[in-house]
């Protein structure tokens, strides 16, 4: 039995889903995230990592995981966060096969006029002598940067709870992997949409409110 692997070279999505700043990318690294109550001024750093990992094989057939985390830093002079997803399925065959579902979004809000900000976004699945195996990884990274101190409202957070609960739904589903990425965008899109209409009523300054979406998705079998 052979194993697969894809070799690839950095796409236009991935080149886009990573966002650097002047600030160091080795904090970007740490799995610790600063309370958003604690970003009150512009001398706070702020740093998180989210990260998604699944492993199917003969022993567990069917692995799914998803995470759906909320960043509120506040007004910071720096920020490096990293949304990282990865799944793998090992040693199945088609009478026998294996699935492997990793989901990450990674929701993040920072203030300020010069903020420096260094955003990572990856996802990774691999097939390891696994027949037949559905193996998806996708990471989902969405930054709101404000000039003003910003905070998602109650109606923000309602609509961003539903989507949470959703995507639980969506990960624990047996859609074809095809599928499942469909319905992983859709809610991905809504995200978008709820955080571009929270920024709308954000306060103004020099730059504007911007939403940005970085999305990577890595599957088996096919893209």
């Amino acid at each position: 039995m052979s194993s697969h692997r894809k070799v690839r070279t950095p796409s236009p999505l991935t080149r886009r889903a990573v966002r650097f700043g002047l600030f160091a990318a080795g904090v970007a690294g740490a799995a610790t995230a600063v309370p958003a109550q604690a970003a009150t001024g512009s001398t706070h750093v702020a740093f998180a990592e989210d990260h998604v990992f699944t492993q199917a094989n003969r022993a567990h057939h069917t692995q799914a995981k998803d995470s759906f985390t909320v960043r509120q830093f506040g007004t910071a002079k720096a920020t490096a966060v990293r949304n990282q997803a990865n799944a793998a399925s090992t040693g199945c065959s088609v009478d026998d096969h294996c699935r492997s579902v990793a989901l990450s979004f990674q929701i993040v809000t920072v203030a300020g006029e010069q903020t420096r900000l260094n955003a990572v976004n990856l996802s990774d699945a691999a097939n390891k002598e696994c027949t037949g195996c559905q193996t998806l990884a996708g990471a989902y990274q969405f930054v709101v940067s404000t000039p003003k101190a910003f905070a998602l409202d109650g109606s923000s957070k309602r609509q961003l709870a539903d989507i949470h609960r959703r995507l639980d739904a969506l990960t624990r589903s047996k859609l074809p992997a095809t599928d499942l990425k469909t319905q992983a965008d859709a809610l991905a899109a809504e995200v978008t949409g709820v955080l571009q209409n929270a920024v709308a009523h954000a306060p103004k300054g020099d730059e504007k409110p911007d939403v940005t979406m970085h999305r990577h998705l890595d599957g088996w079998p096919g893209r």
